[in-house]
């Protein structure tokens, strides 16, 4: 009986931890939502999403998102160009053939990495690798998307190893072993039965490392220039969602236009990852099926 009434309790608590987090989610989103309204009573949504300069401080104010969402974007594919076959690679040499003391010593070396802080990253773009850049492509400052997009892809790199390594080690052994039984060579066997396999288990791990690079904000802050403008090319300085949001909100007035303008970019960026993280989890659940 005692045990029995132990196992309701820790059932209940477990449902209610649940239900807090989507009500946690849900409130968040509420609140987001009440003040960037505020704004879209002054300032119409289709200029919000439409306008190509984001002019806060000027009269009249000018809240276009389009260069934000587009530096965002620009870091963020680049980021996902270097990193995404540089993990699923490493995660299948991890998986499928390195040595058991090697498997060992890489696996921690990737905590090691997801362990930087953000700001050492992002310290060292400043003193290194913007120089370097610049002094490589010829450019008139290292402090552009370029610079970013390597950070953000080494960022990304721990998140994408792991899921796409658990999800490789999952694969049935017997598919290996009848893949063998067919005459395949190894290559073959990881190229065409074991990455297809864990395709669902990869692209979920792609996915929550994409959500890794568009919600980093330390290091886009320090590295990118910071500059709200249109970005024609990944070698110019540009500006991101997150920020924008880390760099303004301080000066802001509360109660302001640029204030609510601020929760709306927060609004817009709320949404983007929530859905790639809705996406990675649907991935991730087609997997263990």
């Amino acid at each position: 009986m005692r045990n029995k009434f132990g196992e309701r309790v820790i059932e209940t608590a477990i449902r209610f931890s649940g239900f807090a987090i989507i009500a946690f989610v849900i409130l968040i989103f509420l609140f987001l939502l009440k003040d960037s309204l505020s704004l879209f009573r002054v300032y119409s949504f289709k200029r919000f999403i439409l306008e190509q300069k984001w002019l806060p401080i000027s009269e009249p104010p000018t809240f276009g998102i389009v260069p934000l969402i587009t530096g965002s974007l620009l870091v963020t594919v680049g980021a996902i160009v270097i990193c995404v076959p540089v993990g699923v690679a490493t995660a299948l040499y991890i998986a499928e053939i390195a040595p058991g003391y090697l498997k060992t010593i890489l696996k921690s070396l990737i905590e090691v990495l997801a362990s930087i802080p953000s700001v050492v990253l992002g310290f060292i773009g400043i003193i290194w690798l913007g120089p370097f850049v610049k002094n490589t492509f010829h450019l008139s400052t290292g402090m552009c998307g370029l610079t970013s997009v390597f950070l953000l892809a080494f960022m990304a790199l721990p998140t994408i190893i792991s899921i796409s390594e658990d999800a490789l080690v999952g694969v049935p052994r017997m598919y290996k072993e009848a893949a063998y039984g067919l005459g395949a060579t190894h290559w073959q066997t990881l190229w065409r039965i074991v990455l297809p396999a864990a395709s669902s288990g990869i692209m979920a791990a792609v996915m929550l490392g994409i959500g890794r690079v568009i919600g980093e904000t330390m290091v886009v802050m320090m590295v990118t220039g910071n500059a709200p403008i249109m970005p024609k090319s990944i070698l110019q300085p540009l500006r991101t969602l997150t920020a924008t949001i880390a760099g303004e909100m301080g000066e802001t007035v509360s109660g302001s236009d640029h204030y609510y303008a601020l929760f709306a970019v927060g609004l817009i960026l709320f949404i983007i990852t929530f859905v790639l993280n809705f996406t990675a989890e649907v991935f991730l659940r087609k997997g263990r099926r």
